[in-house]
């Protein structure tokens, strides 16, 4: 919680508030700070584990929802899989915090900002999105659903997962039914629950 950091200190020991002003990232979506009337009705907020960062959708739900197996998303999330949403960039904005946030690059092992990137808090270090060159992965998990069982069944219907990706990498089966490609979703091969060639 930021009431946690000592007065006086610089909630963001890794900030890059020395250089945003000058970055042209800032000045762009999902960055760009906007009005509220700019960005329209807000339907979810997201947040990091420490507070110190947040931001807002103006899209109910997402184009796509899906869990990947891949080995880097197990690694980057110290978690069998990673749930991950699809998101149009102008889709998010940033309410607080938006001078604490870390890239790195996993492509190039940089942590300097280049697209793609995957973003995080600087400060308690949750993972807050990947950007893509024309879309943004968000992680449902971060994504506020309320106080009330009407409010969570919303969420969760909103972020239902419609498939699997890089099953063949999988760390657990999950036999939910959903269509679970060994690659990427639509362009590799369809497996079943137990990672076998699905029978067509």
């Amino acid at each position: 919680m930021a009431e946690d950091v000592p007065t006086g200190s610089d909630p963001f020991p890794n900030s890059i508030s020395g250089v945003t002003n000058k970055a042209s990232w800032k000045h762009r979506s999902p960055y760009k700070i906007q009005s509220d009337e700019e960005f329209g009705p807000v339907k979810w907020v997201g947040r990091c584990q420490c507070g110190q960062i947040e931001y807002k959708l103006n899209r109910e739900k997402p184009l796509k929802s899906k869990y990947c197996h891949c080995r880097g998303c197990q690694v980057l999330h110290g978690a069998p899989f990673q749930w991950a949403t699809i998101f149009h960039k102008p889709d998010i904005t940033f309410t607080k915090g938006a001078d604490g946030l870390a890239f790195y690059s996993s492509t190039e092992k940089s942590r300097e900002y280049m697209n793609p990137t995957k973003v995080s808090c600087s400060f308690c270090h949750t993972p807050i999105m990947d950007e893509g060159r024309n879309v943004c992965l968000l992680f449902p998990a971060a994504i506020d659903y309320g106080s009330t069982e009407q409010e969570r069944e919303k969420w969760i219907r909103a972020f239902e997962v419609e498939c699997h990706i890089f099953y063949s990498c999988r760390a657990v089966e999950i036999p939910d039914r959903k269509p679970k490609w060994s690659g990427l979703d639509d362009r590799s091969e369809l497996l079943d629950d137990s990672g076998n060639p699905k029978k067509t």
